[in-house]
């Protein structure tokens, strides 16, 4: 699919891949406001130089320790995983969690926006969301948004829109662009 052109006559005749590409284009870019709302949100709640994101992991915690009773169905199981992942991993980290999440939901924003190291951003925010998912914060967001991931990292959107194309041209090895 990286054949896809933008002028009249490759849009005219390939009309099915071409709203294939402009759907997934438009995903592409409401994936993008996500992560970019995700960053201006955590800096204008300070989430980075202050314990609110410690708060909102302690009440999580404690949430799911509730409903993790022993022995219980596998959604119990699944809250003890998550319970143990907060109290284990991202409380102990709380800081440099902080620091990760809105550094690394800015770049893929951006990356995704300028259609720059599409796939590997993709990637990145597969990583972010999964981690958002093992912390507790899973809601109905995660499956599509995991979704979308999958789609970005296999289809070359920045091919059809974006930096990754002419970068590929130039560096035709580099698996950044590809």
């Amino acid at each position: 699919m990286t054949d896809f052109q933008w002028n009249r006559s490759y849009l005219a005749t390939h009309k099915l891949k071409a709203s294939g590409v402009i759907a997934t284009l438009l995903l592409r870019y409401l994936y993008t406001s996500l992560f970019i709302y995700g960053v201006y949100h955590k800096v204008v709640k300070g989430w980075m130089w202050s314990d609110i994101m410690k708060g909102h992991f302690l009440k999580r915690f404690h949430e799911l320790q509730a409903a993790a009773l022993p022995g219980g169905s596998f959604d119990a199981q699944v809250a003890m995983f998550q319970a143990s992942y907060l109290e284990h991993f991202a409380i102990p980290l709380v800081m440099p969690i902080a620091w990760i999440v809105t550094i690394g939901e800015l770049f893929v924003g951006v990356a995704m926006l300028l259609g720059l190291t599409t796939r590997i951003n993709a990637a990145f925010g597969l990583f972010l969301l999964l981690n958002f998912a093992a912390g507790g914060y899973y809601n109905i967001t995660i499956p599509p948004l995991v979704t979308m991931s999958v789609l970005f990292i296999v289809l070359p959107t920045g091919h059809w829109l974006g930096l990754d194309r002419n970068l590929h041209l130039k560096h035709p090895d580099s698996p950044w662009f590809k």
